[in-house]
C-alpha cells in the first residue's frame, strides 16, 4: 500500500551561491542569492513564498530572520535544527505542509560564510561537562572514535577510508563548482597532516563558503514551472543521542532505521536506486552509512568502497559533485546532497552527469552522527 505523500511534492527549483569563497558576503546574503537562484530555475518569484523552511548556524530564530531578509511574509515556516540533516528532513515536513494546504510553494534555504570569515569550522554547540575534560576537537575527536572502533572491530585500515576521498576527488575534478579539484592518490590521503587519529586531513571536509536552495509544490502544478520535476517519493528521519559519548554502538548510526523506512515508503529498495549523494563531513561517514543503508553488511564497508567501486566508472556512484570532502562544506552539507541528486533526475548536474538516472538518494547527518534522515527522489517516471 502506497504511503500517503509518497510522491504528493516535487523540487521545481534548485539554485545555489557562493560556492567556495564568497568575500564581502555574509551567510544571510549566500543564502538570499541561493533562493533567488532557486525560484529563478523554478520560473517563480519571491512573493510567490508562502512556505519557509530554513536552518542556519548563527542565529537562534533562523527561519524569522531569513523571512525578514528575503522580504516575506510566509504562512507556514519551519526552523528544526538537527545540524547538516536537517534540510533532508525539510523534504518530509514541506511535503506535509503542502499536502494539507498549509502553503503553495516552499522554499528550503541555507548560507554560510564561513571560510571567509573565519577560516576554521565553527561550531556554536557546547561540549557536556562529562566530555569537556578530555578536550575534544568538536566535532572530528567524535568521528575519529566511530572510525577508531570501526577499525578495531572489523578490521578497517586508513587505506580503505583513503579511498574515499580519493573517489569524492575524483568526481570533483569533474565539475567546475567543486573547491578541489586536483587529483589525489591514496598515498596523498595517508601522508596528510594527521588531525584527529586515525583521520588525516584529506579524510576531513573542506571549509567553504557557500548557500543552497530548492523550491517545491504539490505534485498536481510541478508540471507548471519551467524545469523538470523531481518528486519526493520517500523520506524518514531517526536520531539516537547528541553527544559522541551517548551514542549506542560507534559503529551503527540512524541510517539504518531512516533509510529501511524512506525506502518503505518510496516502495524501492537499496538495488533500485542509481545514484547516492551521502553527507561525507569524514571518510568514515561513507562506510557508516553504505552499511547502514544497506548497501552491504556491518564491517564490510571497508571493502566496499576499495578499488574505485564508488568512484566514477564504479558499479556504485556516490556523491558525484564531490560531496563535502571536495566541492563545497559551508558548516552544513545536506542541502547540497539534494541539489545534486535532483540534478542527477533532471539531466542538469555541473559536474558528470550520469545516463539515465530516475531514482536517486539523498542522506543528510547532523550533530556527530546524531541525525540521521533519509530521502528518495524520483523522475516521473517513478510515480
Amino acid at each position: 500500500m502506497d504511503h500517503a505523500l509518497r510522491g504528493k511534492s516535487a523540487i521545481v527549483g534548485l539554485g545555489v551561491a557562493g560556492l567556495g569563497e564568497a568575500p564581502g558576503s555574509n551567510s544571510w546574503d549566500i543564502m538570499a542569492q541561493s533562493a533567488q537562484a532557486a525560484l529563478a530555475d523554478a520560473g517563480l518569484k519571491m512573493k510567490d513564498v508562502d512556505g519557509l523552511f530554513c536552518a542556519m548556524m548563527e542565529d537562534s530564530m533562523p527561519v524569522l530572520m531569513a523571512a525578514e531578509y528575503l522580504g516575506i511574509r510566509p504562512r507556514h515556516v519551519d526552523g528544526t535544527l538537527t545540524g547538516g540533516s536537517s534540510f533532508v528532513n525539510y523534504l518530509a515536513s514541506a511535503t506535509a505542509a503542502l499536502d494539507a494546504g498549509l502553503c503553495d510553494v516552499a522554499l528550503v534555504c541555507y548560507g554560510s560564510n564561513q571560510r571567509t570569515a573565519s577560516g576554521r569550522l565553527v561550531t556554536a554547540s557546547r561540549l557536556p561537562p562529562y566530555e569537556a575534560p578530555y578536550k575534544p576537537r568538536y566535532p572530528v575527536s567524535g568521528y575519529a572514535m566511530a572510525a577508531q572502533r570501526h577499525m578495531h572491530q572489523y578490521g578497517t585500515t586508513r587505506e580503505q577510508l583513503a579511498d574515499v576521498a580519493v573517489a569524492a576527488r575524483a568526481w570533483a575534478s569533474h565539475n567546475p563548482q567543486a573547491f578541489t579539484r586536483d587529483p589525489i592518490t591514496r598515498d596523498d590521503v595517508l601522508a596528510a597532516r594527521m588531525i584527529s587519529d586515525p583521520l588525516g586531513k584529506l579524510d576531513c571536509c573542506l571549509v567553504t563558503d557557500g548557500g543552497g536552495a530548492l523550491v517545491l509544490t504539490r505534485a498536481d502544478r510541478a508540471k507548471d514551472h519551467a524545469q523538470k520535476p523531481v518528486y519526493v517519493l520517500g523520506a524518514a528521519a531517526e536520531s539516537t543521542h547528541r553527544q559522541i559519548s551517548q551514542m549506542p554502538d560507534f559503529t551503527v548510526t540512524a541510517a539504518r532505521e531512516s533509510g529501511k523506512r524512506a525506502f518503505a515508503m518510496a516502495g524501492v529498495t537499496p538495488s533500485d536506486i542509481d545514484v547516492l549523494q551521502l553527507y561525507d563531513a569524514f571518510t568514515i561517514n561513507i562506510i557508516l552509512f553504505l552499511e547502514d543503508l544497506g548497501y552491504c553488511a556491518k564491517g564490510e564497508g571497508g571493502a566496499f568502497v576499495a578499488d574505485g567501486r564508488i568512484a566514477p566508472g564504479g558499479s556504485l556512484p556516490v556523491n558525484t559533485y564531490g560531496g563535502g570532502l571536495s566541492c563545497t562544506h559551508p558548516g552544513m552539507l545536506g542541502i547540497f546532497t539534494i541539489i545534486e541528486a535532483a540534478h542527477q533526475i533532471r539531466g542538469t548536474a555541473p559536474g558528470l552527469q550520469l545516463d539515465g538516472v530516475d531514482l536517486a538518494l539523498a542522506h543528510g547527518n547532523g550533530g556527530v552522527l546524531s541525525s540521521q534522515v533519509t530521502a528518495i527522489l524520483g523522475s516521473e517516471a517513478t510515480l
